[in-house]
């Protein structure tokens, strides 16, 4: 098994493997190797000879094999990609011959996304003998720094507060947050550092108003800020939904109460490996933690809980934009 770094620089030193086998729960670095060996493992002019990609759901291990066996046309390799490869899953067994005696002129690559291959079976095993490769999904904590250097790697230096904020307001989505940053390569100058009012101006996320924002206002008690942002929230709901914003606020305190019974409080970077966060907010945590007692997280917890149920049209009695979390905010702060 190799990792996405020895791939990539092999890749970038020429040298391609007979066989590559990318599995895994995160797309983009699958996707990230696939397109680096469509453009570079052989020439523009070669590829309309040499160049095959099938679509697992549309194609059969027969005709892959069949493309794989033949030598290319006036080039060095041919190429024969395997997208969406997870749909011939329960045919895989039907490589395992060319496994053993690749053609040494061919590089076949298969995208297995969205999960992998038993590891205890042979074909496994034999995909394990060429370059295999799993693609896992990064920790939530760990999205803040990838993207500061992903950013370094697109000559843009993003302040760790705005990597933060975008992890916050995108999510885990590796794809979306590489799209936005482009944005911001096209919006500003190479080198330039990177700031939470260029996230605002180029992105569209308020600085003062958005699910970060509150947290850290619900995290330091701030009650004019939390319901100054809950009212902005109720007046574009759509752009807003009470039901993510719940599920945000859920994890926040979730990870307090983890907070409260870690045994690494001594040791600040196992300890936000515990709760999830980027060691960069544990000294909110811990200031929080004298307030939100594990009693008072027990109630958020449960209110948390009435709150989703209400949104979904459990036992609401109002269908006011805001009217639940407001409520849902009070009864956090008091």
């Amino acid at each position: 098994m190799m990792d996405y770094n020895s791939i990539q620089k092999e890749l970038e030193n020429g040298q391609f493997r007979p066989v590559y086998f990318l599995q895994g729960e995160e797309p983009y670095f699958i996707d990230k190797l696939t397109k680096y060996i469509e453009l570079h493992a052989i020439q523009e002019h070669e590829r309309d000879f040499n160049q095959t990609i099938f679509y697992g759901k549309d194609c059969t291990p027969d005709i892959v094999l069949e493309t794989a066996k033949r030598f290319p046309m006036m080039a060095e390799r041919q190429v024969v990609i395997v997208r969406e490869a997870q749909h011939l899953k329960s045919k895989m067994d039907e490589f395992k011959a060319y496994l053993e005696n690749p053609l040494q002129s061919t590089v076949l690559v298969f995208n297995y996304k969205y999960g992998k291959l038993d590891g205890r079976k042979e074909i496994a095993k034999l995909f394990g003998q060429h370059c295999m490769f799993t693609s896992n999904k990064l920790k939530d904590y760990l999205i803040p720094d990838w993207i500061v250097q992903y950013g370094r790697s697109e000559e843009l230096d993003i302040s760790q507060k705005s990597a933060v904020l975008l992890s916050e307001y995108l999510g885990n989505d590796l794809q979306k947050i590489a799209g936005e940053i482009a944005k911001l390569k096209i919006a500003t100058k190479s080198g330039s550092k990177i700031d939470t009012e260029d996230i605002q101006k180029n992105i569209g996320i308020s600085k003062d108003y958005n699910v970060f924002e509150l947290q850290n206002a619900l995290l330091t008690r701030d009650v004019l800020k939390a319901n100054q942002i809950v009212k902005y929230f109720a007046s574009d709901s759509k752009k807003h939904p009470d039901v993510l914003t719940i599920s945000i606020l859920f994890s926040l305190f979730q990870r307090l109460m983890k907070f409260h019974f870690s045994v690494n409080k001594s040791n600040d970077k196992a300890l936000a490996r515990e709760i999830g966060v980027h060691p960069y907010f544990l000294k909110e945590y811990k200031s929080a933690s004298q307030y939100y007692t594990p009693k008072k997280l027990a109630d958020i917890i449960y209110q948390l809980r009435m709150a989703d149920l209400k949104v979904k049209g459990v036992d609401s009695a109002t269908n006011k934009p805001g009217a639940i979390i407001t409520e849902l905010i009070y009864r956090i702060l008091h």
